[in-house]
């Protein structure tokens, strides 16, 4: 007698067959032989020994633990992979149903072959998302070898660069920087421009940073993770680059130069770690400007113009040698010692032809109108001496204590020389004004952290305290001599100084598929700005609390599910502090505030990562509340010149969603792109030099950025990327949208030693439109627009070898305050 089943009852009872039948699990905690900490992120591959089969893939928590579940019965063997260790193979692995196999803790070595014997395939771009930041690895953009962190920093998600070079992450300016883990209270566009690009091993973004990290940084976190060798012995990666000959002519006084050079030797021995390195780059650009501007006189009932066009160009260059020494007394006891000493320059030469017109405001006819040519070169300089020391104990229990010291020592200096001159005869001088300054800092850090583990998390708690002092010298002189009324504010002194003490703790852990993070941390900062034409001190005293708190949940081997929230404070800079007015161009001023009040940030975060076979992807919804947003504001100082003051423009929100994919449709294909959507509003009654303004803006704005990798064979590999910001809103008008695409080519000799590449970055080819932007802002009495033409169609040539492999971080000490204030 035959019994026949309906097929959807043998699919039921197969379905439920397999569900007792697939619940072996395997799982392991992966460790460094030496230091016997957890190998964060080790690659982890489960195969069928059979046929080599693919099972699952993953890769290390925190602690370094791994797990694989609903796992049939059967052979199996695991292979580990981490960058700068030896592959560790565990064979012969014989699970039966339902056993659940715990292999223990398993160590990998340090590895010391050379970089020649590694077989490198593929392009797929690197992204680890972890419960408060995303890892990104530098080396996949190719089109950045050569340049500066800002080259491969503007490729990752909701980040944009625009046309001066300013960086922004989810539409806000402001955010810190940290250099492996040392935070940088300086401007970001100084510390990366300085930074060389190969010298990076990858970048985190920390988006909704914990309490054991600075409050600084209205948008976050960046830190930037460098190179430096692992196995014992001899290291050294060094690399040149050259410009070709400009392809397009702007009519500048000079041509730019482009080369440059830098080198890292490492050397690993026992107890002892040394490495040093130096690096120059000249980076010229040439550029073009157009310009038009109108003021409204109300009270004389006249409407002044003036156009302007000419060159707008860039001398850069910059050099600096660094050295660190790491010695480890034993096992518990560890001291480095970092130093470094650069220097930075920028010029830029601006000759603008003005067509001045004045005429009736209501009638539109001429009143008068002049020509002239004004030559505006503005220089800056800044030495950098820098110097830290850290030591580290680590305890029986294995809680540990670091205690660390920075001081910082800068020289910075420069002048505005804006020189109207009569058109035709340039020879003739109408006015010459000259704005030097000097602007040394001192300033050093002290910090003091413990952490232990309690239960089945760590507790971590700190002390820091910062100091900084600012003296600022200013001069003004004008040829021939005028009666201008308020020309004694336009020289004079400061003295800004800063003191910050903050206490933080901060307690994390995992319990099952969810890991946590959540923290406190509490400030008092003291500001006292002095100045030499005013009797009274400027003084802000400031007493907050800074929450924070992560939430990664892990919903299966694929999908993450995060949360974060941070409370975080954009500082003032003291040049924003600094009141003197100085002559930008001819038709600018631009001065600060001593009594400008930091902006306040309330960060929150929603989002879900999943990782596939081929590829990842993640998106994120995020929100940001900015109380005392600091703005950059216009008002009519004089007919022909506007005067831009720094100051709070009451309070702004801002919300978006990010959005990201890496894919690897074949092992010779690889495609990353990522977008950022975002709605900004800012909102304020305000006072501009005693007069009131109304300001409110409200628009949407985006960002794309993507990147495609072709591997054409082994040795051979072609890279093309894009960069796109639309317009986006600011407090009195708009910033025009900013497109640039790169590609590069990179051929590689000895086994991989050696590697040569063409770089063609800011593509243009005549008609793309690229590398150029429009900034434009309006009031009751004014209108300005003016679009800067930056150079396109660079080509350089970048040349790199490795004699062995650097993958570890190179703990150098960063400036805290001189980059931020050049």
């Amino acid at each position: 007698m035959k019994i026949r089943l309906p097929l959807g009852c043998l699919i039921f009872l197969f379905s439920y067959i397999s569900s007792f039948a697939q619940n072996a699990n395997i799982k392991g905690k992966v460790t460094d032989v030496k230091s016997k900490s957890p190998a964060e992120y080790a690659s982890v591959a489960l195969f069928r020994t059979t046929d080599s089969t693919l099972v699952y893939g993953q890769v290390t928590g925190t602690n370094g633990e791994f797990r694989f579940t609903k796992i049939l019965g059967g052979y199996y063997y695991i292979k580990i992979i981490f960058v700068g260790y030896e592959t560790k193979y565990i064979k012969e692995i014989n699970i039966a149903d339902s056993q659940q196999l715990d292999l223990g803790n398993i160590q990998i070595s340090p590895s010391g072959k050379m970089l020649s014997e590694v077989a490198i395939s593929g392009q797929k771009i690197t992204a680890l998302n972890k419960i408060d930041k995303q890892s990104y690895k530098a080396g996949q953009f190719e089109s950045a070898k050569g340049g500066s962190a800002i080259d491969v920093l503007k490729n990752l998600p909701s980040v944009a660069v625009n046309s001066e070079g300013d960086i922004s992450v989810r539409g806000s300016s402001g955010f810190m920087v940290l250099i492996n883990g040392k935070p940088v209270l300086a401007d970001a566009q100084t510390v990366l421009t300085q930074l060389p690009a190969n010298t990076i091993d990858n970048i985190e973004l920390i988006t909704a940073p914990s309490a054991k990290y600075d409050p600084d940084g209205r948008g976050g976190i960046i830190n930037i993770i460098t190179k430096k060798g692992t196995a014992d012995g001899f290291t050294l990666v060094a690399n040149s680059q050259g410009g070709l000959p400009g392809t397009v002519s702007y009519g500048n006084l000079k041509k730019p130069k482009r080369f440059g050079a830098d080198a890292t030797i490492n050397y690993k021995k026992n107890k002892w770690d040394i490495s040093v390195g130096g690096n120059y780059t000249r980076n010229d650009n040439a550029g073009y400007r157009e310009g038009n501007v109108y003021t409204k006189n109300f009270t004389n009932n006249t409407i002044t113009r003036f156009p302007s066009n000419g060159e707008r160009s860039f001398d850069r260059h910059n050099y600096a040698g660094r050295a660190s020494v790491s010695y480890t007394a034993d096992p518990n006891n560890v001291i480095s010692v970092g130093l470094y000493s650069g220097k930075r320059y920028q010029a830029r030469l601006a000759d603008l032809l003005y067509n001045n017109t004045t005429s009736d405001l209501n009638t539109n006819a001429l009143i008068k109108s002049t020509t002239y040519y004004n030559s505006n070169l503005q220089t800056k300089e800044g030495t950098f001496n820098l110097g830290n020391v850290d030591y580290t104990h680590t305890f029986t229990n294995k809680s540990a204590l670091t205690a660390g010291l920075l001081y910082e020592h800068d020289n910075l200096y420069g002048a505005t020389q804006n020189r109207n001159l009569k058109f035709p005869n340039t020879t003739d001088t109408i006015q010459y004004v000259n704005n030097p300054y000097k602007r040394p800092i001192n300033a050093y850090r002290l910090k003091l952290d413990y952490s232990v583990n309690i239960g089945k998390g760590k507790l971590e708690s700190g002390y820091q305290f910062r100091h900084d002092i600012q003296d600022g010298i200013f001069d003004y002189f004008v040829t021939p001599a005028t009666s201008q009324p308020d020309l004694d504010k336009f020289s004079g002194s400061t003295h800004a100084k800063n003191d910050i003490n903050s206490f933080y703790s901060q307690y994390s852990g995992k319990v099952q598929q969810l890991e946590y993070v959540g923290g406190l941390r509490y400030e008092y900062a003291a500001r006292t700005v002095n100045l030499s034409y005013d009797p009274n001190p400027h003084i802000l005293n400031l007493s907050n609390l800074f929450p924070s708190a992560s939430l990664l949940y892990h919903l299966n081997e694929g999908w993450n599910l995060k949360a974060g929230y941070s409370k975080r404070v954009q500082r003032n800079s003291n040049l924003e502090l600094n009141p003197i007015p100085e002559r930008e161009h001819s038709e600018t001023l631009e001065q600060g505030d001593p009594d400008l009040l930091p902006e306040f940030i309330d960060l929150a975060e929603l989002g879900m990562n999943r990782n596939f076979t081929n590829g990842s992807f993640f998106t994120t919804l995020y929100y940001q509340h900015i109380k005392n947003p600091v703005q950059r504001l216009n008002s009519v100082y004089a007919d022909t010149i506007l005067n831009r003051v720094y100051t709070n423009a009451g309070s702004a929100r801002l919300f978006g969603l990010e959005a990201g994919m890496n894919l690897s449709p074949f092992k010779w294909w690889s495609i990353y792109l990522s977008g950022n959507l975002y709605n900004y509003k800012i909102h304020g009654n305000i006072a501009i030099l005693n007069e009131p303004f109304i300001i409110s803006n409200t628009k949407w704005a985006y960002s794309v950025n993507g990147n495609t990798n072709f591997q054409l064979s082994k040795t051979l590999s072609l890279q093309a990327n894009i960069n796109y910001l639309s317009k986006r809103p600011t407090a009195q008008g708009e910033d025009g949208q900013f497109f640039v695409p790169n590609t590069s080519v990179k051929k590689t000799f000895m086994k991989g030693r050696l590697s040569a590449s063409l770089l063609w970055q800011n593509m243009n080819m005549g008609i793309l439109g690229a590398n150029k932007q429009r900034i434009t802002t309006a009031g009751r009495d004014f209108y300005t627009t003016t679009n800067y033409i930056s150079e396109t169609d660079v080509l350089l040539i970048n040349l790199s070898f490795n004699l062995n492999r650097f993958t570890s971080k190179l703990k150098l000490p960063t400036s805290e305050t001189g980059d931020r204030e050049f």
